[in-house]
């Protein structure tokens, strides 16, 4: 085996570890490309199957072309797809595009809220109906308790305190000194009743193993992540108005994997284009803690 193997390997493991210990699962599609690879891996634990239904956060500002790409592949692997939105504060206007708050509290309303009520049941989410071929409001109000999530502890400094399998309070909140050892392949996933937990099988994957992974078994990604001409692609995807291109050269996978390889980005945040986490002292503690993602 080699490296991607390996890693391909623990992601299905804790894959199915979780499918097999929480009665209510999902998993978060952000439309990037580490919840792609994460989308992956679990039509591979399941033979082309995914047996639990993803949830994405849309803010109502998200690039068009993840929105056209999510519903794509929704119709193209036959996915049980549901969107939240916090719908309180796009009809307050309470976001950053509308000048009324500063872009910590947007995310805070759009994404965390939002994604809080989503799991929770509380706040309204959308299911893709198959049928007839759109979106319809999601009657069933059953909260989640367990998501599976594409986080990677190199992306961001929160990020690499986290575990496989990661706890939160009935609020979705992080207490990141009550998360539970984990030794070898030894994982905690017996947690007292109303406990939230978040699973993280791509943990100890690096972006350039992302990369290589897409490139060996041929995945799909949104165009955004490569230069269309203009000499900029996107390395890091979120809302419009607060994410911001690299300038780069890389066309294809090929020419990613050769950039990140030769040192060009190795002084350069993987999420330097997202100007929230400027806006938070330069990461996402703030935010995590409350149930970001």
């Amino acid at each position: 085996m080699d490296h991607l193997d390996r890693l391909e390997n623990i992601g299905v493991h804790i894959i199915r570890e979780a499918y097999a210990n929480f009665k209510n699962l999902c998993m978060l599609w952000s439309i990037g490309k580490d919840s792609t690879v994460l989308l992956w891996l679990t039509r591979k634990a399941f033979f082309g199957h995914v047996p639990i239904p993803l949830v994405h956060i849309d803010t109502l500002y998200k690039i068009p072309e993840m929105i056209e790409y999510r519903d794509r592949l929704t119709r193209e692997w036959n996915l049980t797809m549901i969107y939240g939105v916090n719908d309180e504060a796009i009809a307050a206007k309470k976001t950053y595009p509308d000048g009324t708050v500063d872009r910590i509290t947007c995310c805070r309303n759009l994404k965390t809220t939002a994604l809080v009520n989503t799991l929770n049941g509380k706040g309204r989410r959308f299911k893709f109906d198959h049928r007839a071929g759109e979106y319809a409001v999601d009657t069933n109000k059953e909260p989640f308790t367990g998501v599976i999530v594409g986080v990677r502890a190199d992306e961001e400094g929160s990020r690499s305190k986290e575990r496989y399998f990661s706890p939160r309070d009935r609020q979705s909140e992080w207490n990141i000194g009550d998360q539970p050892p984990e030794f070898w392949n030894q994982y905690k996933t017996d947690f007292a009743p109303g406990t939230h937990v978040r699973i993280h099988p791509l943990l100890d994957w690096t972006e350039l193993n992302i990369w290589e992974y897409i490139r060996r078994e041929g995945i799909p990604t949104v165009s955004l992540y490569y230069n269309k001409g203009d000499k900029k692609r996107y390395r890091s995807l979120g809302c419009w108005p607060c994410t911001m291109p690299i300038e780069s050269e890389s066309a294809s996978v090929d020419e990613v994997i050769e950039e990140l390889k030769s040192g060009k980005l190795k002084n350069i945040a993987e999420r330097s284009g997202r100007a929230q986490d400027k806006d938070d002292g330069g990461g996402l503690e703030t935010l995590r803690r409350d149930g970001y993602m």
